[in-house]
């Protein structure tokens, strides 16, 4: 019962002259500042929302406006009111309560209070209309047209003069269009073409042209009109079946991974930095929560969407029989951990404030020196969230339900983030760079497969040298999301937000720890408890047994490629992505001797509620030139053709003219109205054996990796997507730097990670060489 008695504000006790209540000011005074804090958040969430409510106008704007209306008013001696009170007077006796004078003015400030609306909403659908033209997108960078520089001038003029918050462009964003199927079946029919041979092209010529006839101006109907209904036609469902609805592991599948620096290792105290690493992420929310994030403008001018920032904290994946669901509270003030087979629960706010970076320091330290063992089932009970979905559904809703289990679950489901202490030891190593970053890749994509809390939104991993990393859910958000975390605050060429406030803003003692004092009566973690029955320890093991197979099977291969960069790219005027894209695919016929279906991850947030499409990156034109150079008859010329399209092709994905998203919501369509479609059906089962994404730098202004090349991170990455094909996530660094993360099955004898890599890394150098420059 200690816990309960320490858990109330009061005590009393019973005397002949009554009850005495002693009450505990300590405890008052803590309700008192949650209270507090809680209010603050919701004026300050009241706050934004008028801000954003009224964007691009602003409260000076307002005042000029009325007192322009106001002026001018008096200055033709009219009416400011309009007659306004003389038509209520007819209703109301308002001339019993209001002079004329004072009527005219009080309907003067209405009158231009609904002038400054109107000019609002004016702003608001041209600033639409004008988003809505993406002709800037195909000129060249630093070249651009009379057109697209009035274009720009228009959208800086319509944004208002106000700073814009993070969410201040939203209602300004056009939604995403829905593609002609005209123009979908012939981009689809022209990505397919290299990967046919003829008579199987003719007969998907046949099913594409029987798809459009009799089946797609039905489905096309339902799409334009959910189109007219929601704001993104695509981006529910897309979460709900493509992530939610998927029974399959989530690590692995799912989940993706990003890394800490390469060079630099600011302390080898594991709490320490732990402690500075969790005050700034809570840091970033408390901007975050107060809309002070700056909104992603391209070119400084275009915005982004930025609705999917809303659930990086205090989110929750929580499975279901048919489908999970995301549970995303609006305020926790703790972060989950664990360690060694325990979890900890660790209030991040005392006396009202932040803890400190040497107060986490301190938190974290007490659960390392913690000696209690695990308690029945608790060390390996994550592993559910590695497993198949459905089994972690059935526990969860037969033994974690009730008393402590149900509480010491909303602990971890409602944390703000989950941290895991990891009791090995990570690190880029200069005398074994292939093994030591396949280790730590692995460590970081799935670990020993029970802890990590997959479910979370992320995880922060922290391992005993002091090394770091994220491995984040996907269905929340898509990568750029979790990138601006760790770009945010960035000075120089610090590369991710928490390693910027780490060694230069926050910072170390000279013997690691954090600056700072502990505090002398902070209260300790509390240790979560568990009663897990023999019944939920078995399905815990059936659901690790699962997650090490797949674990297991997952090889990785990270290649630091440091010959060039995007710098020397450049200066053969082709653009740094669709050179890689390009040499993958070379890679990849070298590897298997033939094309496949490639998928290249495009962000659509140019539009409201945008998340992906996809960029089918192996053309006609790439493969003429793979096909030429694997002859020994390269030719510059069809590189640079090659480049061109896929730069086409990007731009129209960006823009909402890509296939793929277009098919998978005619296709769901489809299934609503029980229609079976074989074009459909055998589009929606063709495999992406080459997967591929860029890790975007969205603040390339806050590095310098000139005066500072030691500081510099691995980027993040992916498991395969096919199980014969290959993942490969890039991230271009600075100007003489791209790091390649490659995924591959074990299992699989026609694929290997190390082997691809070698070929992405020649391929590369044969690019270059047609352009004649020096290394």
């Amino acid at each position: 019962m200690a816990e309960a008695h320490q858990a109330v504000a009061f005590q009393f006790t019973v005397s002949p002259d009554g009850i005495d209540l002693q009450l505990s000011h300590e405890a008052l005074r803590q309700v008192y500042l949650s209270g507090l804090h809680s209010w603050k958040k919701r004026f300050i969430r009241f706050r934004n929302g008028i801000m954003n409510g009224v964007y691009p106008g602003s409260a000076p704007g307002f005042v000029v406006v009325l007192a322009g209306y106001m002026g001018r008013a008096k200055y033709v001696q009219a009416d400011p009111s309009l007659g306004l009170f003389c038509k209520l007077g007819q209703y109301i006796p308002v001339s019993n309560y209001m002079s004329l004078e004072t009527q005219r003015r009080v309907g003067g400030i209405l009158v231009g209070t609904g002038l400054w609306v109107a000019i609002i909403y004016t702003m608001r659908n041209v600033l639409k209309f004008l988003l809505s033209w993406h002709g800037w997108m195909s000129e060249r960078h630093g070249a651009a047209t009379w057109k697209s520089r009035v274009w720009l001038a228009l959208v800086r003029i319509f944004s208002g003069i106000q700073t814009p918050t993070l969410c201040s462009f939203q209602t300004s964003l056009p939604n995403l269009p829905v593609p002609s199927v005209k123009d979908t079946m012939t981009r689809y029919l022209e990505s397919v073409r290299p990967l046919l041979e003829e008579k199987e092209y003719k007969r998907m010529e046949v099913l594409t042209l029987d798809f459009q006839k009799n089946y797609a101006p039905k489905l096309q109907w339902y799409l334009r009109l959910k189109s007219l209904w929601a704001t993104n036609y695509v981006s529910d469902w897309w979460e709900e079946y493509i992530y939610l609805r998927s029974r399959n592991p989530i690590m692995v599948n799912s989940n993706y991974y990003v890394m800490d620096f390469l060079y630099v290792f600011p302390t080898q105290r594991q709490a320490a930095r732990a402690g500075n690493a969790i005050h700034s992420i809570m840091l970033y929310r408390k901007k975050l929560d107060r809309a002070e994030i700056k909104p992603f403008l391209l070119q400084n001018t275009i915005p982004m969407c930025s609705s999917q920032y809303e659930r990086m904290f205090n989110t929750s994946r929580v499975p279901g029989i048919d489908s999970d669901t995301l549970q995303h509270v609006s305020n926790s003030r703790h972060i989950a951990v664990y360690h060694r087979g325990r979890y900890f629960k660790v209030g991040m706010f005392y006396d009202g404030r932040l803890l400190l970076p040497r107060e986490i320091e301190q938190q974290m330290e007490r659960i390392l020196a913690d000696t209690s063992e695990p308690q029945p089932g608790e060390e390996k009970l994550a592993a559910l969230t590695a497993g198949d979905r459905v089994p972690w559904a059935c526990a969860r809703d037969a033994y974690l339900r009730l008393g402590k289990n149900r509480q010491s679950l909303d602990a971890v489901e409602k944390a703000a983030f989950f941290v895991t202490l990891d009791d090995t030891e990570q690190r880029h190593d200069p005398n074994n760079p292939v093994e030591s970053l396949r280790r730590y890749a692995k460590s970081l994509l799935h670990g020993n497969c029970y802890d990590r809390w997959f479910d979370k939104s992320f995880n922060l991993i922290v391992y005993k040298n002091g090394t770091m990393g994220l491995n984040a859910e996907h269905s929340w958000a898509d990568a750029p999301i979790i990138g601006h975390l760790w770009e945010a605050f960035l000075w120089l060429c610090f590369f991710f937000h928490v390693l910027f406030m780490d060694p230069v803003k926050l910072g170390y003692t000279s013997d690691g720890h954090c600056k700072g004092q502990p505090h002398r009566s902070l209260p300790g973690p509390q240790r979560l408890q568990w009663s897990i029955p023999s019944e939920c320890q078995s399905m815990i093991d059936n659901s690790l047994a699962v997650a090490q197979a797949l674990a297991d099977d997952v090889d990785i291969h990270i290649i630091p490629f440091e010959d060039f960069g995007k710098g020397l790219i450049k200066k053969c005027k082709t653009s740094p992505d669709a050179f890689i894209q390009i040499a993958l695919q070379l890679a990849y016929f070298r590897d298997k001797g033939k094309f496949c279906l490639t998928y290249e991850a495009s962000m659509t947030r140019l539009f409201r509620e945008g998340r992906t499409e996809t960029v089918r990156s192996c053309t006609m034109e790439t493969c003429a030139f793979v096909r030429a150079i694997v002859n020994a008859e390269p030719k510059l010329s069809l590189l640079q053709t090659a480049a061109k399209k896929h730069q086409q092709m990007y731009r129209m994905a960006m823009t909402g003219k890509g296939i793929d998203r277009h098919l998978f919501c005619l296709y769901l369509v489809s299934k609503y109205l029980q229609l079976d479609s074989p074009f459909l059906k055998e589009v929606l089962s063709e495999p992406w054996r080459l997967s591929t994404s860029q890790t975007p730098l969205q603040q390339p202004e806050l590095f310098d990796l000139v005066r500072h090349p030691e500081l510099v991170s691995s980027g993040g990455g992916f498991g395969p997507v096919a199980d014969d094909g290959y993942g490969v996530a890039y991230i271009i660094v600075g100007e003489n730097l791209i790091n390649f993360h490659i995924s591959c099955k074990r299992s699989s004898p026609e694929t290997d990670s190390h082997r691809f890599g070698n070929h992405i890394r020649q391929a590369m150098l044969d690019m270059l060489d047609l352009f004649q420059l020096p290394l």
